[in-house]
């Protein structure tokens, strides 16, 4: 199928107009789905496999999803769904964009496959078309759109990158047993032989402060979220507070 052919997942009707009701739904499919890419990853969650776990011909739930892009395209869309964006904007737009930060994290620690999807694809489906239109309002009467887009890629970086980071350690936790301060104690050796070198000191003062108590997860993401929310406040008009007082 050329590219003037395709139709996109949204716009494909999920039963004719006539007939008998489908046995299935794209929403049964994608549940089962994502279930599957939770628990054994995203390569897991196939056409045949999906139809075991329903119950189905797997030749058959291609009349509902006709493609592997569109397959990826539910799954994410559906994830979007999981983030809380309701009553976006409330006239705080500090507020808005850490509870969307929070919201948007928290998704990728419980489907850590989402690293592994086809992020470029350009999907528009409901639920991402939903948050578009919540968290771009947040600053939308304030800023150009140019420069919206422009402050949200800076936030979805950071907030997708310290994700992934995270994912990134569970994934290797996982596949190896080991965890990470089991880890760091296995790496002793090697780091004691770097520190006596005196050949690296801006290494040596971040292993020796390695040893000192650190930062939980959610506090080095919730720093990191707040430097970025004040590169954005310099963006801002003069006149817009930072945020609204405690109600």
């Amino acid at each position: 199928m050329s590219d003037a052919e395709h139709v996109s997942i949204w716009m494909r009707p999920e039963r004719p107009a006539r007939g008998p009701k489908p046995a299935y739904s794209r929403a049964r499919i994608t549940e089962a789905a994502v279930r599957i890419a939770d628990a054994e990853g995203l390569e897991a969650a196939t056409m045949r496999r999906i139809a075991a776990d329903i119950g189905a011909g797997a030749m058959s739930l291609y009349r509902y999803v006709p493609s592997r892009d569109d397959l990826i395209q539910l799954m994410a869309d559906r994830l979007m769904g999981e983030i809380d964006v309701e009553g976006m904007p409330s006239g705080d737009w500090r507020a808005d964009l850490v509870r969307y930060a929070d919201g948007l994290r928290a998704m990728w620690l419980r489907h850590p496959w989402i690293a592994t999807a086809n992020r470029a694809l350009l999907g528009f489906g409901p639920n991402q078309l939903r948050l578009i239109e919540a968290v771009m309002g947040v600053l939308d009467p304030h800023l150009p759109i140019d420069e919206n887009l422009g402050l949200m890629a800076v936030l979805h970086g950071y907030v997708e990158g310290a994700a992934r980071d995270e994912v990134g350690w569970i994934e290797e936790v996982r596949r190896s047993g080991v965890g990470e301060d089991e880890w760091l104690a296995r790496s002793r050796p090697y780091l004691r032989h770097l520190l006596e070198s005196g050949e690296y000191p801006v290494f040596s003062r971040i292993a020796l402060e390695a040893n000192r108590p650190r930062m939980s997860r959610d506090q080095q993401f919730r720093y990191g979220l707040e430097r970025v929310l004040d590169c954005i406040a310099t963006s801002l008009p003069a006149s817009l507070p930072p945020a609204l007082p405690p109600g």
